[in-house]
């Protein structure tokens, strides 16, 4: 069954660039086996964690075949392709080489604010397109529009190769709703790293990780407990982690979190604008808090 390859925790990894903007991918290669060795169960690659939306076709290209050939089929791999066009994302899938991908992450059109139906006609268009599972993404304070429960329950039901759903509305009582309703193999997935014990005690899957990146073995042991019913334990470290989730978004993501893997010595921490460094302030905080990681 596909979905068994997604469940636990995914890691959304960041693109790191060097100091003249380029890519660097000697970090980037030291950073998928830090997440690997800290045990996640796949990688997510080119999502808005990794400034997707900041590189171009060969960038993205290029980024995907060296994550693939670094993973070289030790976990599963996720390639998030998504946006507000419906048909240049189709041309995008058919177009592409998907060797070594196991999985499409596609998030909700932003900015067009699509009613239920348009969201549920965008979907339905990459469904009927993609050679691979495709794991939805509903992200309304990003997108500017909620893909309601209702839509996910419908697309899940109406196309076997729609999966799962990475939800990250903050809405508890819609991801109940999902969880209540959804064919039995459908995935909830967190998308909100502080939300994902809650969900995982209501019926969700795993998660698509931010954190995970700096703290890929305290977060994954996290899940994992959770996923066993051993919650007393999960609690634990999800207080102890708790602090670093929150300061990792004040001042926006990637941008928290490329910080702490410069503090960590895993990769640099450039971005590409329109986002920029933190402020010393939070720096200076988030690295007081990786003592916890």
């Amino acid at each position: 069954m596909e979905q068994k390859k997604f469940t636990g925790t995914g890691v959304a990894i960041v693109t790191p660039f060097r100091t003249d903007g380029s890519i660097d991918f000697k970090s980037l290669g030291k950073l998928v086996e830090h997440v690997i060795k800290g045990g996640v169960n796949y990688i997510v690659a080119l999502g808005t964690t990794g400034e997707s939306v900041t590189l171009s076709k060969d960038e993205k290209k290029a980024v995907l075949s060296f994550v693939s050939d670094t993973v070289s089929g030790r976990i599963p791999v996720v390639v998030g392709i998504g946006g507000n066009n419906t048909q240049e994302i189709i041309d995008t899938i058919s177009h592409n080489d998907h060797c070594g991908v196991d999985a499409i992450l596609s998030v909700s059109p932003y900015y067009n604010k699509p009613s239920q139906q348009g969201l549920y006609m965008h979907f339905k268009s990459i469904a009927e397109t993609s050679p691979l599972p495709v794991i939805l993404y509903n992200v309304p304070g990003r997108t500017g529009s909620n893909m309601t429960a209702e839509t996910t329950v419908k697309l899940a039901r109406d196309f076997k190769n729609i999966i799962a759903v990475k939800e990250a509305s903050g809405n508890l009582s819609q991801v109940m709703s999902i969880v209540k309703n959804k064919p039995k193999n459908f995935l909830v997935i967190s998308g909100d790293d502080a939300l994902t014990l809650p969900i995982l005690s209501l019926g969700g899957s795993g998660v698509i990780s931010v954190i995970a990146n700096a703290c890929p073995k305290t977060f994954s042991e996290m899940v994992s407990h959770a996923l066993q019913g051993n919650y007393v334990k999960a609690a634990s470290l999800h207080y102890k982690l708790f602090d670093l989730m929150n300061a990792l978004f004040e001042e926006g993501n990637p941008s928290g979190v490329k910080a702490a893997l410069e503090i960590l010595r895993v990769t640099q921490n450039n971005l590409r604008l329109p986002l920029v460094r933190v402020s010393e302030t939070l720096h200076k905080k988030i690295e007081g808090l990786l003592k916890n990681c």
